[in-house]
């Protein structure tokens, strides 16, 4: 009996780790996400930016990091690498950008060394300074200059499932239950010690 309780108590701890492991596991498996834009998204501009940026809300890594900047056309303006100062990434633009819609699309290395990646867009009225296409083009509404918290999460970041989590937790009740198994043939064949020797007994007594 105490080995049937001994063995139901390390059973009962088992699934006690494993859910509290699981439940952990969404919050420690979530990486950097970006919190904000400059310009923000959707905003439209006097003219294009010196730089554009990106504000995590952890410190990003700079390994891998890469930021385009299209204007309509398809044309990057970005100027040189990404610059990386404490949770803002920034690219530098190329000078006379024109006027017209941007997309920018960032891909950065997040400090769980797992990279994640996003876009957005912003509109400028007329051209850098030394533009050849300064022509003012319809706007989206009022100029936002600045940094303007995102809405949402970018539609394309993506968190993997934490699979290790998982075989981890799977394992040990694994282990667990072979652990019980072998208990359990173990206390059978005391039980027929026991027994065997009972009959033995009762066969001295009758001789």
């Amino acid at each position: 009996m105490r080995l049937i309780r001994q063995l139901q108590g390390a059973l009962l701890g088992a699934v006690i780790l494993a859910a509290a492991l699981l439940g952990a596991a969404a919050p420690a498996s979530a990486h950097d996400a970006a919190e904000s834009t400059s310009p923000a998204s959707g905003a439209t501009v006097a003219a294009p930016p010196e730089k554009v940026s990106v504000t995590f809300n952890k410190n990003p890594l700079a390994l891998g990091s890469q930021m385009l900047v299209n204007d309509a056309a398809g044309v990057n303006w970005a100027d040189g690498a990404v610059e990386i100062v404490d949770n803002v990434a920034s690219q530098k633009l190329k000078p006379g950008a024109p006027a017209g819609a941007y997309t920018v699309v960032w891909r950065v290395v997040s400090s769980d060394s797992h990279p994640i990646e996003g876009n957005f867009a912003f509109t400028a009225t007329t051209g850098a300074a030394g533009s050849t296409a300064a022509a003012a083009v319809p706007t989206m509404g009022t100029a936002q200059p600045g940094t303007t918290p995102a809405p949402s999460l970018p539609a394309d970041s993506s968190e993997p499932f934490p699979w290790s989590i998982v075989i981890f937790v799977g394992t040990a009740i694994g282990i667990v239950v072979v652990l019980g198994l072998m208990a359990k043939r173990r206390l059978a064949g005391r039980d027929e010690q026991v027994d065997d020797g009972q009959d033995a007994e009762h066969q001295g007594a009758g001789n």
